[in-house]
C-alpha cells in the first residue's frame, strides 16, 4: 500500500522549475500532484508521478539531485471531518507525519492526500483499520 514520490532539489533561480518540468515531459511521465517548498538558496519540489522510476532516472541523466521515498496516498470521502476523523486515530500514536499535501486528482466524490510518516508501517496499519482507503502505485499510475 506505498507509493513513491518523486524529490527533486533545485536552484532557487528563475527557470529552474520550468527545466525539472520539461525534463519530466520528454520522459513521457504524467505529473499527477506537486509540492513546492523553498528557502532562500533551494527549492524541494515533491511529486507524484505516473512513473517514479523513469522520471527519477531522467531527471539524474540531466544533472539533477532527486530521490523516491516511500509515501502513503490516502483517498477519503470529501466532506467535513474525513481528513479529522483518519489523523485522530494516529495523533493516539507516536507516529509523526512530516509532511502531507494533496492530491489534484478527485475520483467519485472522494479526495486524497500524500503523507509521509515517520513509522510508515504502522501509519499505514492505523490507517487501515480506521477505514482508510490506501492507493497503490498501480492505482496511482491509472489516475
Amino acid at each position: 500500500m506505498q507509493a513513491k514520490q518523486l524529490s527533486v532539489f533545485i536552484e532557487n533561480r528563475e527557470g529552474r522549475l520550468d527545466e525539472v518540468l520539461a525534463v519530466i515531459k520528454s520522459a513521457n511521465v504524467n505529473i499527477l500532484s506537486l509540492s513546492l517548498a523553498d528557502t532562500s538558496e533551494y527549492g524541494l519540489l515533491r511529486l507524484i508521478v505516473s512513473d517514479p522510476a523513469k522520471a527519477d532516472a531522467a531527471l539524474k541523466a540531466n544533472g539533477f539531485s532527486s530521490m523516491l521515498t516511500d509515501v502513503l496516498v490516502v483517498r477519503l470521502d470529501n466532506k467535513v471531518g474525513s481528513l479529522q476523523s483518519f489523523l485522530a486515530e494516529i495523533a493516539k500514536t507516536d507516529i509523526n507525519l512530516e509532511y502531507m499535501y494533496g492530491l489534484t486528482i478527485e475520483k467519485e466524490g472522494k479526495a486524497s492526500l500524500v503523507i509521509k510518516a515517520s513509522d510508515f508501517k504502522r501509519a499505514s496499519e492505523i490507517l487501515l483499520n480506521s477505514g482508510a482507503e490506501l492507493l497503490t502505485a498501480e492505482e496511482i499510475a491509472k489516475l
